[in-house]
């Protein structure tokens, strides 16, 4: 009687994966109907009639749990960014910083096997810029057009029971002056629940630069040295608090050397007219901590809450705070409003226009080193028609 019974349960077994049913993975108790019931252990006889399952959560889905197989999926992205301001770096400070930039990008996450997965990035951005102009001439539009284009590969590998991943990256990107090559590697370990992860990462950029100078300075070897290179470690714990909260704990160092000034940036001085060339430190020591909350309001809204302290060793210390909040308003459609409030402190070597000494063994005019305060919102839209 028992074989019998073992027979007909592995003959359902082979009919439900053949079938790819996620029934068992979806309910905690189900009534099923004679002869087709999958009986627990305890039965010797089969019951008369309808029975309820009295296994517990999760105890039956174990060995009928029927895994969905993966496919490719492919993404395309476009993004526009259009920007002005009167404070270019490339003209010492002062100037116009008008810039449009276009950007469309494709990601491809295709699975190899059931454990490895293999994702590309690629893309290019399409600038049109009236700073960069100004390396050539005083007089200026917003018609200097440059290309930048990326493509980074990124192969992932699961355990047996997905609790450990891991994996490599590799990436290069390729602008009229600048040339980078990206190597990574990345590892996660979850807890049995899933309810824990640490995941460590690290990466290497190794960076060339086509040297341009402004016009006007050229034939002076202002800098030493084409190469930058930058070496990140990041780790990131995340918890699982209950079943609507969810927070992460990140952080990252960051060591870069060789050439970090940019060659066409102008500084101005106050003891003469004629500039220079931009002089920075070969060195610099980045340190970013963030923290990030998830709340789940309902199954259409969820609130995102986003803090980031950051340091360096050339006298930056900023505060990040943001706040997201997803709303779907069907299965096709979302949105998220968002607001994002930015403070830093000046670096060391920054000073506006004409506010450096010709003394300073360092010095920079360029306002991303400057002390800052900024206020983002808006609006985003999602649509997946799939």
């Amino acid at each position: 009687m028992r074989m019998q019974l073992i027979g007909k349960c592995m003959m359902l077994l082979l009919g439900l994966i053949l079938c790819q049913s996620t029934a068992w993975a979806q309910q905690d108790s189900t009534k099923t109907e004679e002869p087709k019931t999958v009986v627990p252990k305890k039965l010797k006889k089969k019951p008369k009639g309808k029975v309820k399952n009295k296994l517990k959560k999760g105890e039956a889905t174990k060995p009928f749990q029927a895994k969905k197989l993966k496919e490719t999926e492919v993404n395309f992205m476009f993004s526009y960014y259009a920007q002005n301001g009167d404070n270019s770096p490339v003209t010492g400070g002062i100037g116009t910083e008008e810039l449009k930039d276009y950007t469309p990008t494709v990601t491809v996450n295709m699975p190899l096997g059931e454990r490895s997965q293999l994702k590309v990035n690629a893309g290019f951005d399409y600038y049109t810029s009236a700073s960069t102009d100004n390396i050539d001439t005083r007089v200026s539009s917003a018609s200097v057009k440059d290309v930048r284009s990326h493509l980074i590969v990124d192969y992932t590998r699961n355990s047996k029971d997905e609790s450990l991943s891991y994996g490599g990256k590799l990436g290069v990107s390729v602008e009229y002056d600048y040339t980078s090559i990206q190597v990574g590697g990345h590892i996660a370990k979850s807890s049995m629940d899933n309810n824990r992860t640490l995941s460590l990462s690290a990466q290497a950029l190794i960076d060339n630069w086509t040297i341009y100078y402004p016009r006007e300075l050229r034939g002076t070897n202002w800098l030493s040295g084409s190469a930058r290179n930058s070496f990140n470690v990041s780790a990131t714990y995340s918890q699982v608090l209950n079943k609507r909260m969810q927070l992460a704990l990140t952080s990252d160092v960051i060591f870069q050397t060789g050439l970090l000034s940019t060659p066409f940036h102008r500084v101005y001085f106050q003891e003469q007219d004629d500039a220079r060339v931009e002089i920075l430190p070969d060195t610099r020591i980045k340190i970013p901590i963030g923290l990030r909350f998830n709340y789940y309001l309902s199954d259409q809204v969820i609130t995102r809450w986003n803090y980031r302290y950051y340091l360096d060793d050339w006298g930056i210390n900023a505060h990040t705070f943001e706040v997201e909040i997803p709303i779907k308003l069907n299965r096709f459609f979302s949105i998220y409003p968002f607001y994002r409030y930015h403070t830093q402190t000046a670096a060391d070597y920054f000073a506006p226009y004409k506010q450096h000494s010709i003394n300073d063994e360092f010095y920079s005019s360029d306002y991303d080193l400057a002390s800052l305060n900024s206020h983002k919102f808006g609006i985003g839209m999602f649509y997946s028609p799939v």
